[in-house]
């Protein structure tokens, strides 16, 4: 005869498999789930919009609507504000790649292709338990690295150019 389900507070887990209910885990981690998800959530949205528009000032005003959208459908107030704030991040970090890619000679089909694709992970990253506070942090910090290194990127090849 095989063991039946082991009940521990509100999880339920198995001997022979010894995993637990992953609902009841997820509803352990309640709001702040959501909230996370939110904020990876506005910051893929951002990142997206930004790489379909390719201007920070259009691309903005709807990062904010989406992620406050998104928020707003997971967890209410609280995750509005936290989609809100994602898809601001989002969308200014990303404007430094998505602008750099443009002016070197990139294709806005191209650019808003690869940059849509990069969106689309981050999103599915979102779902994961504290990756989407991560996500809306990390997105920022990778458009800041890339606009200090754009003057620093061809520094060497100055000295080479005759007067």
């Amino acid at each position: 005869m095989l063991p039946g389900p082991q009940i521990q507070g509100d999880l339920v887990s198995t001997r022979l498999t010894g995993r637990t209910n992953s609902a009841s885990t997820l509803a352990r981690l309640g709001a702040w789930y959501w909230i996370g998800v939110a904020a990876g959530l506005g910051a893929a949205a951002g990142v997206l919009l930004q790489g379909l528009v390719g201007d920070v000032r259009v691309a903005l005003p709807l990062a904010l609507a989406a992620g406050a959208g998104a928020g707003y459908f997971l967890e209410e107030w609280s995750g509005a504000i936290a989609g809100l704030v994602g898809g601001v991040l989002g969308a200014l970090g990303a404007n430094p790649v998505v602008r750099g890619t443009l002016a070197r000679g990139g294709t806005r089909v191209g650019t808003a292709m690869l940059v849509g694709g990069a969106a689309i992970v981050l999103g599915a990253l979102a779902f994961v338990p504290i990756v989407g506070y991560v996500l809306a942090l990390v997105v920022p910090a990778v458009g800041a690295r890339s606009r200090r290194r754009q003057g620093e990127r061809h520094a060497g090849l100055r000295i080479l150019a005759k007067d």
